[in-house]
């Protein structure tokens, strides 16, 4: 590797592949959360930003509640359609004044 004068010579053309077992995927939704487990997963290098570790005796002094997968998903589904819903409503309302605001499914992409 060569080095030019006056640069910080930290780029590096070094992709680094992961893989990762008994992964866990958590759900959070207001003050709850659950846990999924996802098993092996393959990170191409390309997509690694930041990868950390679970700090236990921090994870147990949080005032999150645990709950099963089902009802993580269920409290998702419901704060997901109601966020849907109020979109819809913020929408309407605009329209009704004469404004509207592009959809992001129909932004072309340059």
């Amino acid at each position: 590797m060569n080095y030019m004068p006056g640069t910080a010579s930290l780029i590096q053309d070094i992709d680094t592949n992961l893989v990762l077992h008994q992964t866990v995927e958590r759900i959070h939704v207001g003050k709850k959360y659950g846990d999924i487990p996802r098993g092996i997963f393959v990170v191409r290098g390309e997509n690694v930003v930041l990868l950390g570790e679970i700090d236990l005796e921090k994870e147990s002094d949080t005032p999150l509640q645990q709950v099963s997968i089902e009802e993580i998903l269920e409290v998702q589904r419901v704060e997901q359609q109601a966020k849907q819903e109020s979109e819809k409503l913020k929408v309407q309302a605009l329209k009704e004044r004469g404004l509207s605001i592009p959809r992001a499914d129909t932004l072309d992409e340059y």
